[in-house]
């Protein structure tokens, strides 16, 4: 089974470390899994968010950057 939340993001990011304590604690909550892909090792990835890291998806479509709002990560996943 897939993960369901993916978070983009890139080493050295305090949004990014903010996003990922984020999603860890809702994921947790709702008993279900997220990935996190580094931007920075792929050139297209950088060129598509470039500074609008971090970026999150939940079941493949774009849910929020910059910020993960908490209630809507938690709406999003049924929790």
């Amino acid at each position: 089974m897939s993960a369901r939340v993916t978070l983009y993001s890139r080493p050295g990011c305090h949004l990014c470390d903010e996003a990922r304590a984020v999603i860890e604690r809702v994921c947790t909550e709702v008993g279900t899994t997220y990935d996190e892909i580094d931007i920075d090792r792929d050139p297209e990835l950088t060129e598509r968010f470039g500074e609008e890291i971090p970026v999150t998806f939940v079941d493949g479509r774009q849910h929020d950057y910059w910020r993960v709002d908490e209630i809507r990560l938690r709406a999003a996943l049924g929790g």
